[in-house]
């Protein structure tokens, strides 16, 4: 760990405990604030937009590929969790596992950059709430700087090569174009039927 990492760890969690209407959001934050991604991208799927889809689709594979690279960091370069290493204001419960990188960073910041790339002025929004996240494990007690900092940009990479990926290149472009017509035709039955 570098002493800046820690310096700035220490300088915002010492803030933690003092200001109970932040820390109430920052608790909100690191707890909950997740679940607003994971609507956001059901949201998203069901207008029937066809671009939301793509995007959607972009999403997932992007998720995937940013948490396989995290976990195999987390293995290879295992770090405690600042609770475990010093004393903090911890102010969320969290088991003591690996602290690098952070996934909370990874999973809101590869969707945020998802939607960034399809829709800009939705993506910002996204972003920031991916940014408030971050720091907000930060101020919880949970994370280093690293962590999150690591975290976002392991998602930030990850969603601009599966963009990249599936609108550069012809197989990706077609197999997820034909997966959505399936569910398109599939939805589409279903819906006739009811």
């Amino acid at each position: 760990m570098t002493s800046w990492d820690y310096s700035l760890f220490s300088w915002i969690n010492n803030a933690a405990g003092n200001y109970p209407a932040i820390d109430a959001i920052m608790r909100f934050l690191s707890e909950n604030a997740e679940y607003l991604f994971y609507l956001a991208i059901i949201v998203y799927w069901f207008t029937r937009k066809r671009e939301n889809r793509k995007m959607v689709a972009q999403a997932l594979v992007s998720a995937c590929l940013a948490f396989g690279i995290g976990m195999i960091l987390s293995h290879l370069f295992y770090r405690d969790r600042p609770f475990v290493a010093h004393h903090v204001h911890q102010m969320i419960e969290h088991a003591a596992n690996a602290s690098f990188p952070s996934d909370h960073s990874i999973g809101s910041f590869v969707i945020a950059s998802s939607i960034f790339l399809y829709r800009k002025r939705d993506g910002i929004v996204w972003l920031v709430l991916a940014a408030l996240i971050s720091f907000s494990r930060i101020w919880n007690g949970v994370h280093y700087p690293i962590d999150v900092l690591s975290g976002a940009i392991i998602g930030i990479l990850s969603s601009v090569v599966v963009h990249q990926l599936f609108t550069k290149m012809d197989w990706p472009r077609k197999l997820m174009s034909g997966a959505i017509n399936l569910y398109e035709s599939v939805e589409f039955r279903v819906w006739r039927k009811s």
